[in-house]
This record gives C-alpha cells, structure tokens and sequence, in this order.
C-alpha cells in the first residue's frame, strides 16, 4: 500500500510514523512534510489545500490512501476533489468539516442532534451580542466563527472583556472573514478531554481520551497556543466518561451530519468538558488534533492503516483498537516568544540522543534541514515518552526534553503534574 500524508507538523509525523508500522505499507509520501517526515516518507513541495494539484499527485504516484493531517486543506475541499476521482480518502468533505469551519453551523447541528453542550447564540455585530451577555453570568466565552489558527476563542472574566472580545471581532476584524460571525456561549465548568472518534459516517470507533495543555505558561497562565504538551490516559475521568460521550455525543452529531447531507468520514474530534452533569461539547473538530496525537498512537497497540481505508470505503464497524497499558506524556518544545514574533533559523542540537531514550518518541513540528537541523515554526518539536505510569513517562519525557537544544527553547514544565499526582494518590 501506498500512503500519502497532507501536512507539515507534528500531528502529521506521528500519523506517518503509526501508518508506516503496518507491514503491507511499501511506500510513505508526505506533502509538503518536515525534516522529521523526512527520514520516513518521500516529501513533495506542494500546497495541501491546492485540491487539483495534490489530486493530481495522487494519481500520478498511484496513492492508495491519502490521509489528510490538517484542517484547513478539509475545509478547502481536498477530500472532495480525490473523492471525486475514486481516490480514497480520510478526511471529510468540505461540507462536513464545517463542523470545525463554522462554529455557528456546529451549534446549530449540536442543537439539532440533541446533545449536551454549553448555552450559546451566534451574532454579527456588537450591540445584539452585548445585550445576550446579559442573559449569561461571567464568565464568558466569545468564539470567531470561522478558522482562526487556534487564536480566536476568548475567555472574558466580566462584560467589559466580553465587548472588547466583540468588537476586536466584528469591529475591527482582527480574525478578518473568519470573525466576521462570534458566536457568544456560557462558560462551562469542569475537566476538559479530547476525544478522537473515528468515523465511516456510521459506525463511531473511540481512540484512547487524553487531556491538553492550551496555555503557555505553567500554571496555565499566559496566552493561548496551539497546545504545549498532554497526556493519556486521563485517570481521573469518571469510568463510562468515552462510553457516554460516544452514545450521548458523536454517535448523534454523526447522525445528523448524515441528515444534513454531510455524511462525516474521517476523524472527529471532540473538545469536550466533563461536568458535573455529564460530557459536555465544547467545540468539534474535523481532524486529529495536535498535541493529543502525539500521545495517544504511541499508546495504539493495533494498527491504524486499515481502520483508516475502512472508514473511507464504509466498513468502519468490524475495527476495534488495541491499546497499550502505559501512560504517556508528551511536552512541546517552542520557539522563544511563540505564540507571539518569534525567530527561526536556530540550530537544533540533541534530538537523536533524546530519540534514543527507552520509550521516547520525538516528533517534529517546525523543524527544517538543509546541511544541519534548524527551527522553522513556533511549535518545533513535540517529546513524547511512554512509562508504566504518568510519573514515569513525565519523568522520561522531561529527561528527553533537557537533552535538547536549541537558542530560545521555552517548555512548561508541569505537563501531567497534577493528574500523575492524582494518579498516585489513587
């Protein structure tokens, strides 16, 4: 079997490494890929989100599958166009990715499917969206509708942050088009999970749960980024936490995507809170995220390959995961001032000692080689590392972590702390 993987980033390194294990693959292929993807796949320099152009490489290097890594050649409409040539695909078209594409349209299909998610209405200028502000207690939360790159979602402690959230939006069109729309919802409280569910459209198969960090600072204090490290599994979520937000959640939305003429196939991925009540939608996504891929394949036992065609021919139902029994951990090693300016062109110096540890996997996010390894993005590398606990994979993770180097290197250093406390306390 021939794969293609559709992206650059760590997301797409650990996909390319987890589909290069299954024995029938012959051949990997990558566009554009990185310096990590590199050493596994044949990069190709092309734009994922040019349909015709990556439609035509498929075709020309006789692609089996192509797997789709980000979301913005999805909600481009790629899978459209291979489908569309009897090219197998993992990723859903472009009307179902909306799912990810427009959080209005989202909230309207959570609505309609029924299922748990926080209180929230959709507005297009300041004045109507102020006066729901009202109708909700503090804090809030105000979302662009569209894709902004992880950076248009705010959380506002009082009124006064909600308004300038609004007019940043609509006023001053910070998010252009994508913020041309906010949806205002209620702040849900509890414990957040990230939740993969593969799909064919109608059978629903959960991955492992695991938990991210958005923040950059320890603590989560600071600005929101693109995740800087996470774990799994999620030891102090309630027992049927995947089985009830399989039946309560996705199995539903799946549903009614179908209804909607959006048949999803492919990875849906659901931020969810887990609250006193329940599981609770906090966003959809329409592909794995990052960094929470980074830890949950490592732990994935059985093979990912066939699952994947599976869920493009709709014959999803048979498949059923295997999983390790340990834990693992992966922190992101960032830029100096990521997610703000940042510089790139730093040389990178440790990674295949930290790649040599028992159980460590190092993924390559913005990375870039030329006669030596440099830094090319704000996340440059994502450390993962399997332990027979989280203690121990948090341990191994930050051993990795100090064997690398780079100028500017900026990590948190309490990924996994609390629930490895928790964890051993149990």
């Amino acid at each position: 079997m021939r794969i293609m993987v559709a992206g650059g980033g760590g997301r797409e390194h650990a996909l390319t490494w987890k589909l290069a294990e299954n024995p029938t693959v012959d051949k990997m292929f990558a566009v554009p890929g990185n310096a990590g993807i590199a050493e596994i796949a044949e990069c190709l320099q092309a734009d994922p989100s040019d349909a015709e152009t990556m439609a035509n490489l498929t075709e020309d290097l006789g692609i089996d599958l192509t797997v789709i890594g980000p979301e913005g050649p999805l909600v481009a409409g790629l899978a459209d166009e291979l489908a569309s040539r009897g090219l197998p695909v993992f990723g859903p078209t472009k009307a179902a990715a909306r799912i990810e594409g427009s959080k209005a349209w989202a909230k309207d299909v959570m609505e309609k499917a029924g299922v748990p998610t926080a209180r929230a209405r959709s507005f297009t200028d300041v004045a109507t969206a102020t006066d729901f502000l009202g109708e909700l207690d503090p804090p809030y939360v105000v979302k662009a509708d569209g894709l902004a790159a992880g950076k248009g979602v705010y959380i506002c402690a009082d009124e006064g942050e909600a308004v300038r959230a609004l007019e940043e939006c609509l006023v001053a069109a910070r998010f252009g088009e994508a913020g041309a729309t906010v949806v205002v919802e209620e702040f849900l409280n509890g414990e957040e999970l990230s939740l993969f569910c593969l799909t064919d459209g109608r059978a629903v198969l959960p991955l492992a749960p695991a938990q991210d960090f958005k923040r950059a600072l320890d603590g989560d204090e600071g600005p929101n980024t693109g995740g800087m490290g996470a774990y799994s599994p999620v030891p102090h979520m309630p027992a049927d936490v995947v089985d009830r937000s399989v039946r309560e959640i996705f199995e539903p939305v799946v549903r009614q995507l179908e209804r909607e003429g959006a048949r999803f196939q492919g990875l849906l991925y659901g931020g969810l809170m887990v609250t006193a009540d329940g599981p609770k939608v906090v966003e959809f996504n329409c592909r794995f995220g990052d960094p929470e891929t980074q830890v949950v394949l490592p732990r994935m036992e059985s093979d990912l390959a066939e699952p994947m065609l599976a869920c493009a021919e709709g014959n999803l139902a048979p498949y059923a995961p295997r999983w390790r029994p340990e834990a693992c951990v992966t922190v992101v090693l960032a830029s100096g001032g990521y997610p703000g300016d940042y510089d790139t062109g730093k040389e990178i110096k440790g990674v295949e000692r930290a790649a040599s540890m028992p159980d460590v996997f190092v993924f390559h996010a913005g990375t870039r080689k030329r006669r030596k390894l440099v830094t090319a993005g704000g996340r440059v590398l994502a450390v993962s590392a399997l332990g027979a606990d989280l203690a121990q994979a948090r341990a191994r993770a930050y051993d990795a972590v100090e064997a690398i180097e780079f100028k500017g290197k900026q990590f948190r250093t309490d990924i996994a702390q609390r629930a490895a406390e928790m964890e051993g306390k149990a």
